[in-house]
């Protein structure tokens, strides 16, 4: 791992300022006491599953660690973990992560950088397995992003990453809700997430009780973080303010890393706003 590059200060924080991006490290700090044994498991389990492989000695990059969770749940798995993040809080949050559940281990390295930075890429060398999951459609060069995540792989390796479908008008209008939400004040920002969320929640809740399965919409929370462990209150505040926000349709995506001699292995295919589930393996 190479020297810590974390961004300029004063080019994060304008940026913050300006209402061009979110705090999502911050978002993070606040969801690791959530962090618990089950949430790890739920994270080892959907790793294994999409990635279909065995991680026991495979070099692991994770690109946007944000909260260190899937970084943990790969070294777990037995994995050699590199984890980087723009946001010098995510790197907190994933130090703090590793000195909870592997404090003495020495085969997770942590740094701060940014995956547009090509000389700070260049250091990384190359990877079994590059993970980057919802990150790359919030750096603000989306497509040259996911050019410099090519060449971090080894030949035969695999790349999972997660994008946002692009809906057209909609994906328009959640951009326009995001810009709304990151130049609020920051006594304001509750509201309006209660403005957005609430009419939907309050609408999927008498759904649930009118059809005698009220459980089903309760269950709904309980059971969200069996979806790679994570929270689902902090994943909607995470939607809401996810600035930068860009977005691309499986045949985009599909068509970039193929012509490069990726092959698409898998995929889950978001038809909504959410993200699209694409593992490529580079070819040998």
């Amino acid at each position: 791992m190479p020297p810590s590059q974390p961004p300029s200060g004063s080019t994060f924080e304008a940026e913050v300022e300006a209402g061009q991006r979110f705090r999502f490290g911050r978002n993070w700090k606040r969801f690791l006491k959530n962090v618990n044994e089950e949430r790890i498991e739920e994270a080892r389990l959907r790793l294994a599953q999409f990635l279909g492989v065995d991680l026991n000695g495979r070099d692991f990059l994770d690109i946007g660690s944000g909260s260190g969770l899937h970084s943990l749940a790969a070294r777990q798995m037995g994995a050699r973990v590199t984890s980087f993040d723009f946001d010098p809080d995510s790197v907190a949050a994933t130090s703090f992560i590793k000195s909870h559940f592997a404090s003495a281990d020495t085969e997770w390295a942590i740094g701060g950088g940014s995956v547009l930075d090509n000389d700070y890429l260049s250091q990384l060398g190359q990877y079994d397995i590059v993970y980057s999951w919802g990150v790359l459609h919030h750096t603000g060069a989306m497509w040259k992003a996911l050019e410099n995540t090519k060449p971090l792989l080894k030949p035969d390796g695999l790349l999972y990453i997660a994008i946002y479908n692009d809906r057209g008008e909609t994906s328009q209008m959640w951009l326009k809700r995001k810009q709304r939400y990151c130049s609020l004040p920051k006594l304001l920002k509750p509201f309006y997430f209660l403005s957005i969320y609430g009419p939907h929640e309050i609408k999927k809740m008498f759904k649930s009780i009118k059809r005698g399965k009220s459980s089903e919409y309760f269950a709904s929370w309980t059971t969200y973080k069996r979806e790679r462990g994570m929270s689902r209150v902090y994943d909607m505040i995470d939607w809401l303010g996810g600035l930068p926000y860009e977005f691309a349709s499986v045949e985009a995506l599909t068509d970039f890393y193929e012509k490069d001699g990726f092959k698409l292995e898998k995929l889950i295919e978001n038809s909504n706003t959410g993200c699209h589930e694409l593992l490529f393996r580079r070819n040998a």
